[in-house]
């Protein structure tokens, strides 16, 4: 496959977040509920203090970073940012709703992060660095902007067969034809999931006393339908493939998800999905 320039594979990225906003601003509760295990790992690892000056990258709905804010209290400052603008819309607008007022939002890359150095006193980054379509200069960007003895908090998502979440719909649209297996030469969910790739790849941007540990979480279902809308709603390349299947194509992907999540599903048609994502810890 010729390889897509970095740039064009930038923009690619940046617009299919940029549209994912509303589907993620709908069901951002959902999203918080059942990634709350790992933002309270992040948080509780980097044990805030009063005052602190925080920094969120890709922060989609904001929830770990909001999670932050009140930590800090109202003598600290959360930095809420995302690299696509609808994301920092979504999260001004549930920042409000969430009455905080430490808050800032701004739109910011994590390859290039426009803050000075040494600026903040910790990172949370959340589901985001494994998106880039250079992990190595994102991780040197968080380097740069903490201050020393500053601290990290990184989750990326654990190997593809401890997240049968979400690989099992992606598994029925590449079987049936509809979606081809993922390039491992761009960006994706389990980039950073290897052994060891995550350790290195912070030691290497210069960070100090790395700890990686998995935290378990879990997805849950009353229906197979609840399972397939929500994946159709807030995963980007299902939907897009979705939006262009008819009804009998739909009713194929259905049933091949169903057959795949029978060892999770209960009697009564809920369904529990477990998932792994790993959490690093290092200093500045």
């Amino acid at each position: 496959m010729a390889q897509i320039d970095p740039e064009t594979l930038r923009a690619r990225m940046r617009e299919t977040w940029e549209q994912a906003a509303g589907p993620w601003g709908r069901r951002a509760q959902r999203i918080r509920e059942w990634g709350m295990p790992v933002s309270e790992a992040m948080l509780d690892g980097l044990a805030l203090r009063g005052g602190e000056r925080v920094l969120e990258l890709a922060a989609g709905p904001g929830d770990t970073g909001f999670m932050a804010a009140e930590r800090i209290g109202p003598g600290g400052v959360l930095i809420s940012s995302d690299g696509a603008e609808a994301m920092v819309q979504l999260a001004r607008e549930r920042a409000a709703q969430a009455g905080l007022s430490n808050v800032e939002l701004r739109r910011l890359e994590l390859e290039w992060i426009d803050l000075p150095a040494a600026s903040v006193d910790a990172i949370l980054c959340r589901w985001g660095i494994m998106l880039t379509v250079d992990p190595a200069a994102a991780a040197r960007e968080m380097r740069r902007v903490l201050r020393p003895g500053g601290r990290a908090a990184l989750a990326v998502w654990d190997r593809p067969e401890l997240n049968p979440w979400a690989m099992i719909p992606s598994g029925a649209m590449i079987s049936l034809g509809h979606l081809a297996p993922p390039d491992a030469d761009e960006p994706g969910m389990f980039a950073l999931a290897a052994p060891g790739a995550l350790e290195e790849l912070l030691s290497q941007a210069g960070f100090l006393e790395v700890t990686v540990r998995a935290v378990g979480l879990t997805r849950r279902y009353a229906s197979l339908q609840e399972y397939v809308e929500e994946t159709a709603e807030v995963s980007p390349q299902f939907s897009a493939v979705w939006r262009e299947l008819g009804c009998e194509q739909r009713a194929q992907v259905t049933e091949r998800i169903g057959a795949a999540a029978a060892p999770h599903t209960a009697a009564d048609g809920s369904l529990e999905l477990p998932g792994s994502s790993l959490v690093a810890l290092a200093l500045a």
